[in-house]
């Protein structure tokens, strides 16, 4: 009966879900794997098809779900099947958070913030709590939590909407979080986005991210997996040199290092007044196949904004 229930309520919530003008516009890209990965995923969406099906009520059961969908490129059934947990548990931040991801993936940016502002209300007051990995790192250990990936994902929202001042403060929400928790790989990332949110907002926010990179990013944080965002803030700091990392770029264009740290450059050049070289970047990462990376939508939308902007 649970199951039935449940369907329902999913089916229900779909149609609503589909009406929507930006999510009946987006279209899903999925990912590029490799057959070995592929299989890997959908026997992972199999195990969680199965947990759902016996746990349909659950809100873990309901998320990695969604969470398994999204991992192979279907990010409107992701969306659905976050809405449906809605339904049963409408305080529960972790909905909206990942709602509000996929609504970014699909680049429906306001529908983003929406969630993602109610996800961040409805943390208030209460503790923050490591989130598991869907696609573990080469140490199996979770480098984010709930609180900070609800501000960073607010963050990227927009920064993408070209919000830079709101941009960089909700990265430093993040920021604090992963100081907070002590997790170096979150810090990182944080602090990069807010570099370059404040880079492009004005010189007077700009001065302020310099003192912060400076005075709490060590230079041997342990970094796990956001090593591409380390090395941009060594490039900020004069620690290391434009070509070497545009070699690693070149070296990386099909994958989502090479869009993260391909972004971070073109966004470089781009606040440091070459335009020109920025959109060879731009340009360059949007031609390859990492269409749900945030680098990639990022370009794209730097492209456009460059297009109408003289």
């Amino acid at each position: 009966m649970k199951i039935a229930i449940q369907l329902l309520a999913m089916m229900m919530l779909a149609a609503a879900a589909y009406s929507q003008p930006c999510l009946n516009a987006a279209r899903e890209v999925a990912p590029v794997l490799s057959p070995e990965t592929r299989a890997l995923y959908e026997q992972k969406l199999t195990d969680a098809e199965a947990v759902h099906l016996e746990k349909p009520n659950e809100a873990d059961s309901i998320i990695w779900l969604g969470r398994r969908m999204a991992y192979l490129g279907r990010y409107k059934d992701a969306v659905r099947v976050f809405s449906s947990g809605m339904v049963i548990y409408k305080t529960d931040a972790r909905f909206y958070r990942h709602r509000g991801h996929r609504y970014l993936t699909l680049r429906c940016f306001d529908d983003a913030i929406r969630d993602l502002e109610t996800a961040d209300r409805l943390m208030v007051g209460k503790p923050d709590e490591i989130e598991p990995d869907g696609i573990p790192n080469a140490k199996n250990i979770p480098t984010s939590t709930l609180k900070s990936n609800i501000s960073y994902h607010l963050g990227l929202a927009y920064y993408l909407k070209g919000d830079w001042g709101m941009a960089a403060a909700k990265f430093m929400n993040s920021y604090n979080a992963a100081y907070t928790a002590k997790s170096a790989d979150m810090k990182v990332a944080a602090a990069h986005w807010v570099y370059m949110s404040a880079a492009r907002q004005g010189a007077s926010l700009r001065r302020d991210a310099d003192r912060l990179l400076k005075r709490e990013i060590k230079d041997n944080e342990e970094i796990i997996e956001n090593q591409d965002y380390f090395e941009m803030i060594k490039l900020y700091k004069g620690q290391a040199k434009v070509d070497d990392l545009l070699m690693k770029v070149e070296r990386r264009s099909d994958t989502v290092s090479g869009a993260s740290l391909g972004y971070g450059l073109g966004n470089y050049f781009l606040y440091n007044g070459d335009k020109e070289k920025a959109m060879t970047i731009f340009r360059k990462i949007v031609s390859g196949n990492q269409w749900a990376s945030f680098g990639y939508i990022a370009s794209e939308q730097d492209i456009q904004r460059m297009r109408v902007t003289p």
